[in-house]
């Protein structure tokens, strides 16, 4: 199969119908072997219905239904692990992401040899509580990891099929697959500019939780990144630096005190100096986050996963 093509949706019931049309007619014009893998996040409306209804009419439709409302990184997880087709497209279920940009996506993948394609909407048609967010997650995520993309969450994406099984999308990662996919290995990510177009039914489902989610999973998968199996190398040696400077600080407070009494001259106890509480304060919370480490380090080498990497190649 060339293509698959998956669509988290939510409560999209006007738009489905005419997305896939329009899928199909690109398909067609194109002689692509695809199917549709679209999937409902708890919807509340008939959508899982249209779904039903276009499956009918399509043997291409393929159909996932969450019991409730999970968000779209797991929309995106359950339908790449059912995908098929050598090249993976997602998108948008409602109408802001055109399909007419599938036949060059696919051939940026299959003939150029990109790993991951991202879309990028220099012209966009959201209202300026989503845009705003966007530009500062772009900025911060393009300085935190080094991958030059100037629109990490729009919907519009290809992969190969061998990215989209080599990475885990939870919590509201979806945005940052590109970090995740270089962090499995595949480097070859670029991006193309797509045509954004405005939303014709319903409403966004953008809201201010996600602003805020967004940049807590962005240090996260920061975090996660560098120091996910070497936890010790962060903490312990922030905790280290931490106890060193504490301790000097003590160690200057009291050679202080004695070189005054050697002097005979009257020296105010150390427990006055509230510079004593702070270099205290600092060597306590020193062997905290060294100690943090050191269990951050035992739970990491009794995981599981603890020796799980990504492998290109067997001979």
């Amino acid at each position: 199969m060339d293509i698959s093509v998956v669509v988290p949706l939510y409560n999209e019931e006007e738009s489905l119908p005419e997305l896939l049309a329009w899928i199909d007619r690109v398909m067609q014009a194109n002689s692509f072997s695809y199917e549709v893998v679209l999937v409902d996040d708890g919807s509340n409306d008939t959508s899982w219905k249209v779904i039903e209804d276009l499956k009918s009419k399509n043997a291409s439709v393929r159909g996932i239904k969450f019991r409730r409302n999970y968000g779209k990184s797991a929309a995106l997880f359950s339908g790449f692990e059912i995908v098929k087709g050598d090249v993976v497209i997602t998108m948008d279920a409602d109408l802001q992401d055109s399909p007419d940009e599938i036949p060059e996506l696919y051939r940026m993948i299959k003939e150029e040899g990109f790993d991951l394609v991202s879309g990028w909407k220099q012209k966009r048609y959201d209202p300026i509580s989503k845009t705003i967010p966007s530009k500062f997650f772009n900025r911060t995520a393009r300085a935190m990891s080094g991958i030059k993309l100037h629109d990490f969450n729009c919907g519009l994406k290809a992969y190969k099929k061998k990215v989209v099984k080599s990475v885990e999308v939870y919590g509201e990662m979806h945005r940052y697959i590109p970090i995740l996919a270089k962090e499995a290995g595949f480097v070859k990510i670029t991006e193309k500019v797509v045509q954004h177009q405005e939303r014709k039914y319903g409403v966004t489902k953008f809201g201010l939780s996600r602003f805020i989610n967004g940049f807590l999973d962005l240090l996260s998968i920061t975090f996660i990144s560098k120091f996910g199996k070497k936890p010790m190398h962060f903490f312990g040696l922030l905790g280290t630096l931490m106890f060193l400077i504490g301790f000097f600080a003590s160690a200057w407070i009291g050679a202080q005190k004695l070189y005054s009494m050697s002097l005979g001259e009257m020296a105010p106890r150390v427990t006055d100096s509230p510079y004593f509480y702070i270099a205290l304060a600092t060597m306590i919370i020193g062997t905290q986050l060294f100690l943090t480490g050191f269990v951050a380090e035992l739970v990491s080498r009794s995981s599981s996963e603890r020796n799980t990497y990504q492998i290109e190649k067997e001979i």
